[in-house]
């Protein structure tokens, strides 16, 4: 009964409306990889959950998922909130903009206090560095710098048991501000997945679609999706699936390995953002896996 008492819970207190109760929660073993950071919200689950923070230990307060678009950052910040066991929750920073002077900020304050009343709970900001200006400029009247101070006051501030989990794609749009040591608890590279972890992703997605794994060539299909994202990997067996339906055949390895081998993946196409991406996070940044 607790998950629809939360859902409740929520719809009494979200008065703000900025605010998305997310339902369709992942859980970690729905997401491949990630080994480094599914252990570390592991041993701080008991103590966010119960806020009892032993002697010499701070509650944990939230992270940066920065990596490369369609490797599983999302689905990593609704698995934080099923690991912890806790609500989900997501605000949307589309909504907050107000044209009217004042009202922005007002829309930020009431959103958090809302998570704040619904603790403790997960609170997911998707594609931050869309929501905030990483130039410092008047250019919308000062909004965003204002919006982005009270912000990190709350972030540094809080007492409440809101873990904030941010997910970004481009550092160079983050305000430096927001990437200082002590913002967030640790910053996590998500990066392309590994042959290990994309042997699990075509496991997932392939049981996923009532498919049993064992029918394939799993060690070619991971050579042939190298440099491949999660969501690359997805699609690919989506379209082969509709190759085969086409065709009035079942789904094979041939069938399978022709979508991969068509397919240009963003590590090609966007092979030197990439590249810049993992290189500035190679020394800055913890990696996930």
């Amino acid at each position: 009964d607790l998950p629809q008492l939360a859902k409740l819970k929520f719809e009494l207190l979200n008065r703000s409306g900025h605010l998305h109760y997310e339902y369709d929660s992942a859980r970690m073993d729905d997401v491949a990889g990630a080994r480094r950071f599914k252990r570390w919200i592991e041993q701080r689950r008991n103590v966010f959950v119960s806020g009892q923070a032993p002697v010499g230990l701070d509650p944990p307060k939230g992270v940066l998922l920065l990596g490369v678009q369609g490797c599983g950052k999302s689905m990593l910040a609704k698995a934080t909130a099923a690991g912890f066991g806790v609500p989900l929750l997501r605000l949307d920073f589309g909504t907050l903009y107000d044209k009217f002077h004042g009202e922005t900020e007002k829309n930020l304050r009431a959103a958090l206090s809302s998570a704040e009343q619904l603790e403790p709970c997960v609170l997911w900001i998707d594609e931050i560095e869309k929501g905030l200006a990483g130039d410092g400029g008047d250019s919308d009247g000062g909004v965003s710098r204002r919006v982005l101070g009270y912000l990190l006051t709350w972030m540094a501030e809080r007492k409440s048991r809101v873990f904030l989990v941010a997910t970004a794609n481009q550092i160079d749009a983050l305000p430096p501000e927001l990437l200082r040591k002590g913002r967030f608890d640790e910053i996590f590279f998500v990066d392309l997945p590994n042959a290990e972890a994309r042997e699990q992703l075509l496991r997932l997605h392939l049981k996923k679609r009532q498919l049993d794994p064992v029918r394939f060539d799993l060690d070619g299909l991971v050579a042939a999706s190298e440099g491949f994202s999660g969501a690359e990997i997805e699609q690919a067996i989506v379209s082969a699936l509709y190759s085969a339906h086409a065709a009035n055949t079942p789904l094979n390895d041939f069938t399978l390995r022709g979508e991969l081998k068509h397919t240009r993946p963003l590590s090609v196409l966007m092979a030197e953002q990439v590249q810049t991406l993992r290189e500035w996070a190679a020394q800055r940044t913890v990696p996930a896996d």
